[in-house]
């Protein structure tokens, strides 16, 4: 919108001037009771946030587009506009409208964004609200990621894209910012932008300088080297970090001294966990409905606080790879399990704590209330019994837990001496401090209660000297204090009564001696009010000044919370402790699915056996019909390492888990049309990904590859695809490889390490039942018809799926033998070998059987002289001498 801003008024001069300085913003312009939003700004909230767009007089031939809401709930709308993508700049008045002279002073105190907002009510209790900085400096990506309502700082650096992909996946921030060469290094953020709905902004350039960088950073952290805060080997990563708490310290207007420590970290010490995976194995939430139920995280998170609960989100993205942490978690983990009562103290004890990490977050950014301080001591006052059960555990994890919770003790005094016990809402209205915490305060609290006093007296005097039994002394805000005579006596009152004001049935009046007790009374109210407000500002600044304190005692109430729902689990669905090794092995008697076996009741399921290996059970390959369960039980090795691996127990009788350094799953697929991208596409691409960046060290799944094209395409895929895995100079991965195309059991015994199970069916006429067991041996049908009658296809369908599937199976039997008399007509054709193969001529993908009695009669064979019955009833005879069907 083009404006002539000459003519504006001043105040609208004055509010584009604020608006200069903060583009790409909504200004929130406080105007007395409310936040306006003028012109382009008013537009856009109005239709985001569902408001009335007014107009205000702003100097111009046509009103200003104006909208507002008010000061008291701004925070709301606030929320609802940084939720939707937009960045709120908070221009407050600096000063008393009555004291002011000329305008208003205003200035920005704030701009919220999607990474910075700290609003509980805006925040998933059970999730970090993360803002991630991009810096790519000589081909590395910096990378630095920040809770601003918690202060957790993290730090890295990566060399390829799929790698920052990965973190941007760990992390689903809400915001990134990056540097101008960042954009230029190919790397396309609006794809992931959409996937993971985060914001993306470049700041101005000079954020990403180097010197500006250490400098904001050796500031922040008070140290005269980078060296100090381990941050020497990470060029980039200072970079990107120094941007990202320049940008942290413009756009809250605070130095954050809540964020107290970063922590460098590198890749390798997690397992890698993609996007695909995160997904398929339901980790966090469900596939379909995107809910927590029927997840990973559903099962085990049986947290009593909401760090607890963010805690163990983390690690289970983010399992561990470093067996001596595992067997620490998992030692403590057992000392719990086998200490139920004090486990279960323990438990209760941690149930009335607050979010300590959020609520010394809101204090350090003295966005804190007394009831805020309130919750926060209440929790303190649960920190010593908490110790006290700690105390007599030998084990070092609860021994360290034990060290570092610090019982705050001090701190719980202070707040508990200091606040009321149901203090209001509004701060600067006083009513917050406690009697006897300070002098001056009580000193003016009893003059207001002498006041009252004396204003009962002088009623009384009144009433005396007048005869008016009526006559009252009365308050509002608006006329102060006033005597009130109704019309009925209004005869009686006294010459020196002054008339203030007329109401329908009553006159009100002031006398001298009333404005004199007035003046007293409000002047103390008003003396008291400050008073208790700069109290308690006092108060949340001393507890602030502790903010390294509470937060190491967070990260132990939180890890113990942790340790103790991961114990409570494992003792009430009967979890077993893994033994972890470094030898490849991955061993799990009669393993469950966590989840699978939470939805289905009275322990229905049935649990099942897996052995991987490095050598002669490397890849697992499973047949059997759908609906069967072979993507549960695929999943559910999957999670049972997975859980190992973040130190939990598992659902199993036994289990020896090997440490995997990525788990992959490929199960189903789907379109992927807004980038053009069919289910074979998006299946194909989930392939690709496994085969180049897996390693000899990671766990694979694969589900039904090669069924999004034609069944020879799709069976000639997955057969490469095997035999890619199974190849230990390509890759030589552990796999459960499951698939409907029955033919890939004639690998096993054709590759190393490649064997054959499937899922036990027992058929009973043309009916099926699933037993849902994992049994030696492959499946020589894939019994699609009798699945597609158990889910309700119609009879007359399924009969005449019966009568094609016979029809299709003659004809392939007779193009078959036509195409193995060629190939014996042609003996010098050359074939092509695969890897593992001991002879040149062992086996083909269609070439599985040899018998040369067969061979020789089907030489002699005149085909095209055979009518069909002729030749179905040949191949019937022949199929009758052979071992395997062809």
């Amino acid at each position: 919108m083009e404006i002539n801003r000459a003519k504006l008024s001043p105040m609208m001069q004055k509010y584009f001037e604020t608006k200069d300085q903060y583009p790409g913003c909504i200004l929130f312009y406080r105007l007395g009771d409310f936040y306006e939003m003028f012109f382009d700004d008013a537009i856009t909230a109005s239709k985001a946030l569902e408001i009335t767009l007014t107009g205000k007089e702003c100097g111009l031939e046509e009103r200003a587009p104006m909208c507002g809401v008010p000061f008291h709930a701004a925070d709301n709308y606030i929320d609802r506009l940084v939720k939707k993508g937009y960045r709120v700049a908070i221009a407050e008045q600096m000063e008393d409208p009555k004291l002011a002279k000329g305008l208003v002073k205003r200035e920005v105190i704030r701009v919220v964004t999607p990474g910075t907002i700290c609003d509980n009510k805006a925040l998933d209790e059970t999730k970090n609200n993360y803002i991630m900085s991009i810096a790519y400096v000589g081909g590395i990506y910096g990378v630095s990621t920040c809770d601003v309502s918690t202060g957790e700082f993290y730090l890295t650096e990566l060399k390829t894209k799929e790698q920052l992909e990965d973190e941007l996946f760990k992390f689903t921030p809400a915001e990134v910012i990056c540097n101008d060469l960042f954009e230029l290094s190919g790397e396309n953020l609006d794809e992931l932008k959409d996937r993971l709905h985060f914001t993306v902004s470049t700041p101005d350039s000079w954020y990403y300088k180097e010197d500006n960088a250490k400098k904001i950073l050796m500031e922040h952290f008070h140290t005269t080297s980078l060296l100090g805060i381990g941050m020497e080997d990470y060029d980039s990563g200072m970079i990107s970090a120094g941007a990202l708490m320049q940008y942290l310290y413009d756009t809250q207007k605070s130095t954050m001294p809540h964020i107290t420590n970063i922590q460098p970290y590198t890749t390798g010490c997690y397992m890698i966990v993609d996007t695909s995976t995160r997904r398929n194995l339901e980790l966090t939430e469900t596939l379909r409905e995107k809910e927590k139920r029927g997840s990973l995280l559903w099962v085990l998170d049986k947290t009593k606080t909401a760090m607890g609960a963010r805690l163990l989100r983390s690690f289970i993205e983010q399992p561990l790879i470093d067996r001596a942490r595992i067997l620490k978690r998992q030692e403590a983990i057992e000392e719990l399990l086998n200490e139920y009562v004090t486990r279960e103290e323990i438990r209760e004890y941690l149930q009335p704590v607050y979010d300590l990490e959020r609520l010394a977050g809101r204090i350090s950014y003295k966005t804190a209330n007394p009831r805020d301080l309130l919750a926060f001591a209440a929790s303190l006052r649960m920190l010593p019994p908490i110790k006290q059960q700690l105390a007599d555990f030998k084990g070092s994890l609860l021994k360290e837990l034990y060290d570092e919770l610090d019982t705050l003790d001090d701190l719980e005094a202070l707040i508990s001496s200091a606040i009321i016990e149901d203090p209001p809402l509004v701060i600067r209205e006083g009513g917050i401090i406690k009697d006897g915490y300070n002098e001056d305060v009580d000193k003016l609290r009893r003059s207001k209660t002498e006041g009252k006093n004396w204003l009962a007296e002088l009623e009384a005097k009144e009433r005396e000297r007048t005869g008016i039994k009526t006559l009252r002394v009365r308050y509002n805000k608006v006329f102060g204090y006033y005597i009130e005579v109704t019309n009925s006596f209004k005869d009686m009152v006294p010459d020196d009564y002054t008339r203030k004001q007329t109401l329908t049935n009553a006159e009100r009046f002031i006398t001298q001696e009333l404005k004199e007790l007035e003046d007293l009374i409000l002047g103390a109210e008003d003396k008291l009010a400050a008073l208790e407000y700069e109290l308690f500002c006092d108060v949340r600044d001393r507890v602030a000044s502790q903010v390294e304190r509470i937060q190491k005692t967070a990260r132990a109430v939180a890890l113990l919370d942790v340790i103790a729902s991961l114990s409570f689990v494992a003792e009430r669905q009967n979890y077993v402790k893994p033994q972890i090794n470094e030898r490849g092995i991955l061993d799990i008697k009669n393993g469950r699915h966590p989840v699978v076996e939470q939805m289905i009741p009275n322990d229905m399921f049935v649990a099942n056996d897996v052995l991987l290996d490095n050598g002669k059970n490397r890849i697992s390959i499973i047949t059997g019909p759908n609906m069967a369960g072979k993507s549960t039980y695929m999943r559910q090795v999957a999670l049972i390492a997975l859980m190992a691996q973040i130190g939990s127990f598992v659902p199993a009788k036994s289990a020896n888990i090997c440490i995997s350094d990525r788990i992959f799953t490929r199960v189903g697929a789907s379109d992927d049309l807004a980038s053009g991208q069919s289910t074979f596409m998006v299946e194909m691409n989930e392939v690709a990904n496994i085969l180049r960046h897996a390693t000899k060290k990671s766990l694979i799944i694969l589900d039904e590859i090669g069924r999004g094209t034609s069944t020879y395409d799709g069976m000639s895929i997955a057969w490469a695809v095997v035999e890619y895995i199974a190849d230990t100079r390509q890759l030589g991965a552990k796999t459960l490889f499951a698939t409907h195309y029955h033919e890939l059991t004639e690998l096993e015994g054709a590759l190393n390490g490649v064997n054959n199970y499937c899922i036990a069916v027992k058929e009973q006429g043309d009916d099926i039942v699933f037993l849902r067991k994992i049994v030696k041996g492959g499946a020589d049908r894939s019994y699609g018809i009798q699945v597609a009658k158990l889910a309700g296809v119609p009879d007359r369908v399924i009969n005449r799926a019966k009568e094609l599937v016979e029809e299709l199976t003659d004809a392939d039997i007779a193009a078959r033998a036509r195409e193995i008399a060629q190939m014996q007509s042609t003996p010098s054709k050359k074939r092509v070998s695969r890897p593992d193969e001991v002879d040149a001529n062992q086996l083909t993908l269609f070439d599985t059987v040899k018998d040369d009695s067969i061979i020789e009669e089907i030489k002699k064979l005149e085909i095209a002289n055979m009518t069909p019955l002729d030749a179905l009833n040949t191949l019937y005879r022949m199929q009758a001498t052979l071992k395997n069907r062809i």
